[in-house]
């Protein structure tokens, strides 16, 4: 059942990214930072990590849930650091989704030869 709910969420948030996708003018970039924002702002207000508990990767992968990690991560840091932990914990929290997804990149580059579009 987890992996249902996992796969309802998440396809309802990326429906939801569509359809703002199709009915307004927004660019994917200014889109993700959304996502991102969104994800941090519900962290601040304390309702998304209810919400990633219950609804499990559904709610962790997509992009609402990198900006929750940076949000958490923020708050760790400034708690260790004080304010220069606004700078490095986002970095520090998010470094190996980062990572993986550069290295994935990468790989996938090599293997399928990316060309120009003409």
């Amino acid at each position: 059942m987890e992996y249902i709910k996992a796969f309802v969420v998440g396809g309802l948030i990326c429906m939801l990214v569509q359809i703002l996708m199709e009915k307004t003018k927004m660019m994917p970039g200014r889109i993700m930072v959304l996502l991102v924002v969104s994800g941090s702002v519900l962290g601040f207000l304390g309702v998304y990590e209810p919400f990633a508990e219950w609804a499990g990767a559904g709610a962790t992968v997509p992009l609402l849930g990198f900006g929750n990690t940076l949000w958490k991560g923020v708050v760790k840091a400034m708690s260790e650091d004080g304010v220069l932990g606004i700078f490095k914990g986002g970095f520090t929290a998010s470094a190996v989704g980062i990572s993986g997804a550069l290295v994935f990149g990468y790989l996938g580059a090599i293997v399928f030869r990316p060309g120009m579009k003409e």
